[in-house]
């Protein structure tokens, strides 16, 4: 009996000690999870429990010098997405089809995306509002009311299409600024994005409008360039003549700029290309074996017809400086425009020991004015206008 009694402590004891570790043992991992895990875990829920959708801003609008032409703008237009748990399942495909019928896209992809164990899948980005309103018709013929997200969006338009093409550069997918002005000014044309958030439950379904939260996006700041499009106009119709006529195969530029400001009224490139549709290659040549082409080259070939010659190479000053020594020389009374054979071109001239050629130097140009030296562009009579006795000079 009491062997017994003995028996029965001991046991007890050793329920206790177990339930005491086990104990022990669930405070500790209590403690583990609400102090140690406690961050990650809350942001997991958070994740888990909400659906953040993005609402992009209004980029700014580009205008000339004027103020009043636009030279790019952003138009509302709508983006497409999904919450696949949200549809049933025996509405997928149905949905599936519908939005690949509309929007003209692959049955399979669009149902891949719709059978997804996601938050969320973007359908298509950008549409115009009647193709959504399409979308919308449809939900409310078939009692469709969730699982389908249809949210503002911009697009990017250039209303002059290949105008300044090379200065204003264009916009990526998510409107960010890739090229150009975009780029240059992106921070000041973005703006704030903004978004709806909704909280679902553990299974992603939603909890009702209590649970939305609805954050507006901010628009961009417009900018006014120093660029005039009449006078861009007129430069990029000459410049294609010219590069066209006198067969420039690299192209051209002309810089027009106020000088007495130094404002940039015109900078011009040839060729261009449309800001509407920027990955379409400009030359014909180029074009007839763009699908033979690696990435690299295709790469390469886009960067370069995007660039702005006018200010990413450079150039010697060249025949552009004569008019300077001609300014100079004609501020200072060295010479006047028009004083009939003042000058000699021999074809070359002697400078310092350096014979210095006049680019037709296998014909020279014989007697000259300044002005006829100028319409020439005559380098041995700008050369000798640094000295008083020029006249003498001239070989």
């Amino acid at each position: 009996m009491k062997s017994t009694n003995i028996s029965r402590k001991r046991r007890l004891k050793n329920i206790l000690f177990v339930c005491f570790t086990i104990c022990t043992l669930l405070i500790i991992r209590v403690g583990i999870i609400q102090f140690v895990q406690g961050s990650e875990l809350q942001s997991m829920a958070y994740k888990q429990q909400t659906l953040n959708r993005k609402i992009n801003p209004k980029r700014g609008t580009i205008y000339d010098s004027t103020g009043k032409n636009i030279l790019a703008v952003s138009a509302s237009v709508e983006t497409v997405s999904v919450t696949p748990s949200n549809i049933k399942k025996e509405d997928k495909e149905k949905v599936a089809r519908a939005m690949s019928d509309i929007f003209g896209l692959e049955y399979e992809t669009v149902l891949k995306k719709v059978s997804k164990n996601s938050s969320i899948e973007t359908i298509v980005k950008k549409v115009e509002k009647e193709q959504t309103d399409k979308l919308r018709e449809w939900m409310n013929e078939n009692s469709i009311i969730s699982g389908i997200n249809i949210d503002e969006d911009t697009k990017r338009y250039y209303p002059y299409a290949t105008l300044a093409s090379n200065v204003i550069g264009f916009t990526g997918s998510d409107n960010q600024g890739l090229e150009g002005i975009e780029s240059r000014y992106d921070d000041i044309l973005k703006g704030t994005t903004g978004k709806i958030l909704k909280v679902t439950d553990a299974r992603g379904t939603d909890l009702g409008n209590e649970g939305e939260d609805y954050i507006e996006a901010i628009d961009g700041d417009d900018i006014v360039l120093s660029i005039n499009m009449t006078v861009q106009s007129i430069a990029e119709k000459y410049l294609e003549q010219a590069c066209i006529d006198n067969v420039c195969t690299d192209g051209g530029n002309i810089l027009i700029a106020n000088p007495k400001t130094g404002d940039i009224l015109a900078m011009a490139s040839y060729p261009n290309y449309d800001l509407n549709n920027p990955y379409k290659i400009n030359k014909d040549d180029l074009e007839f074996v763009w699908d033979t082409l690696s990435s690299k080259d295709k790469s390469e070939s886009l960067q370069q017809m995007w660039r702005n010659k006018a200010i990413s190479d450079t150039y010697e000053p060249g025949s552009t400086f004569k008019l300077l020594t001609s300014s100079a020389a004609l501020e200072e009374g060295i010479t006047d425009t028009d004083n009939s054979g003042e000058f000699a071109c021999t074809g070359s001239i002697n400078i310092a020991g350096t014979r210095i050629k006049c680019w037709r130097y296998y014909r020279p140009h014989g007697s000259q004015s300044l002005r006829q030296a100028l319409m020439n562009s005559c380098n041995p009579v700008f050369i000798g206008l640094r000295t008083k006795n020029w006249s003498r000079k001239i070989l």
